[in-house]
């Protein structure tokens, strides 16, 4: 299991940016997006970390159902390679491996060759567990108690089922599962035919990663973990007919395989010919499932003022947007003023508020974005330097924003968790560099459409830069004094001031460019 966890973890730092950049560029070809689900898969080794992956960017809005329904079929058959892999019974190499690629991680400089080491101690990890599960397997299979359990699954087949579910869904690797079932039929401990009972289960059980992290999530999110639940538990119910099963018996059978090679096989068989028949069939599946899990209106979020169909007056155009643009300005405000909160508590609720917040400032930006951009090339030049005005300010309220959400969040989190205390001095002097930063922010704001407010926009904003460098010295004199408070909270009490001062230059940037 932790080999397993420690293959994709570190095969997702590898190619986390290069995913979202991918399924961000999906086109409509589903048979495409079935390629993308296969090798992301491939890549990842877990299909349960690329479905989690797509209900993140759902809950983002950066996706729909439709255009991922081709990768979550592609991810089951993609699947199927680690368990291919598991199959050719590596394990009497997994020590000189691990020692091979320990010595290559433990040496290696770069973060790359570091991580592409760790996937391979992973993998090495997870030969030598399943090694060891083959070897006690052989000695269960005589022990009279375990041979009267699995008796009773033998006569009861969908017990079988249920168990290597539950593990699934506990240990979170389909691969895992289905290897545990190939020890135990080497060991003659169980049938082929109980170990497709155990294929069948795993192959739900994995759907629970992706069910787990849409919890909480938008109606996007949730689309794409339960289409990935149904998808799966309708491919399994097609072969736990009667007929179906043992036809597929039989098929396995035939080809005189070792009962592992046949396993293999057999979850290699089902997923394909699973993607075969629903790949018809997608745009259906999708339509349901968005009837299944419809829009909330109270939590759907959308643009309200923008619409790429209707505005044909660029100068109207520009002005929708403008209303888009100050809508986003509110909520970045809104982040900001939340922003010293987290340092009083480590409200987790506060947290998450302030993360759905940016994504709804990513939403606007881009929609936004799009819209001034499909207005630009029909305007006049001077319209022309107008939306590219407008566009950079939005850009730069979405990094101010994405300061908050990453940096200001991950400064006060540190404080939180090592139970730190600013002193009283310098907490008052964050509040008042809180304070100022929200004054010229409202000023900034407002000044975006009353460009006479520009000189003492950029006045105030010289000003916050005097007083960060002031109290960044005063901090510093207490470190001199040896205040213990000061000495614990520096390293957070200079980055946040940094933050502070970074965001006030972004949202003051426009004013500069009168």
């Amino acid at each position: 299991m932790f080999g397993m966890h420690l293959a994709s973890q570190s095969l997702e730092k590898i190619m986390a940016n290069r995913i979202s950049r991918l399924l961000n560029r999906l086109s409509e070809s589903q048979f495409l997006a079935i390629i993308v689900g296969v090798s992301l898969t491939t890549l990842l080794q877990s299909s349960g970390a690329v479905t989690s992956m797509l209900v993140s960017l759902g809950s983002a809005r950066v996706i729909t159902l439709p255009q991922v329904m081709g990768v979550i079929i592609g991810t089951a058959v993609g699947s199927t390679l680690t368990v291919q892999i598991i199959s050719l019974n590596l394990s009497q190499y997994a020590l000189p491996f691990f020692i091979f690629t320990f010595a290559i991680f433990f040496f290696a400089q770069k973060p790359g060759v570091k991580n592409l080491a760790t996937v391979g101690i992973g993998f090495a990890l997870l030969f030598l567990g399943l090694g060891m599960i083959s070897t006690s397997a052989q000695y269960y299979a005589g022990v009279q108690q375990v041979r009267d359990f699995l008796a009773i699954l033998k006569e009861t087949p969908m017990y079988s089922l249920l168990i290597s579910m539950l593990f699934c869904a506990v240990v979170h690797s389909s691969a895992v599962t289905i290897g545990v079932a190939m020890g135990l039929a080497q060991a003659g401990a169980i049938s082929l035919n109980d170990a497709l009972f155990w294929v069948y289960g795993a192959n739900i059980g994995t759907t629970s990663v992706a069910l787990i992290a849409s919890v909480g999530s938008n109606n996007i999110g949730k689309q794409v973990a339960w289409s990935h639940f149904f998808y799966k538990t309708a491919s399994v119910a097609i072969f736990l007919i009667g007929p179906v099963h043992d036809a597929f018996l039989r098929g396995l059978e035939a080809m005189n395989l070792p009962v592992n090679r046949a396993i293999a096989s057999g979850h290699l068989i089902l997923n394909v010919i699973s993607a075969a028949i629903f790949f018809p069939f997608i745009k259906t599946g999708a339509n349901l499932i968005e009837k299944l899990f419809p829009k909330n209106p109270k939590e759907d979020f959308t643009a309200e003022y923008l619409n790429l169909d209707t505005y044909q007056s660029s100068a109207l155009a520009i002005s929708y947007a403008n209303r888009e643009i100050l809508r986003t300005a509110d909520i970045v405000l809104t982040m900001i003023q939340d922003s010293l909160k987290l340092f009083e508590s480590g409200n987790p609720l506060l947290i998450e508020s302030i993360k759905d917040r940016d994504n709804k400032v990513d939403y606007l930006y881009r929609e936004t974005k799009m819209f001034l951009l499909d207005h630009a090339n029909k305007s006049a030049v001077a319209v022309h330097q107008n939306i590219m005005s407008m566009i950079m300010f939005l850009s730069d309220l979405e990094r101010a924003a994405d300061s908050i959400d990453i940096n200001i969040i991950t400064l006060a989190i540190k404080k939180n968790a090592l139970k730190l205390e600013f002193s009283q001095e310098g907490w008052d002097e964050i509040r008042h560099m809180h304070a100022n930063l929200l004054k010229v922010c409202q000023l900034a704001i407002g000044g975006f459409s009353n460009r006479e407010l520009c000189d003492e926009i950029i006045q105030l904003k010289r000003d916050l830069a005097k007083d960060e460098i002031h109290l960044r010295e005063s901090h510093i004199g207490r470190l001199n004094r040896g205040m213990r408070e000061s000495i614990n909270t520096s390293s957070i009490h200079l980055d946040l001031l940094s933050e502070y001062k970074r965001i006030a230059g972004l949202i003051c940037a426009h004013a500069y460019q009168k």
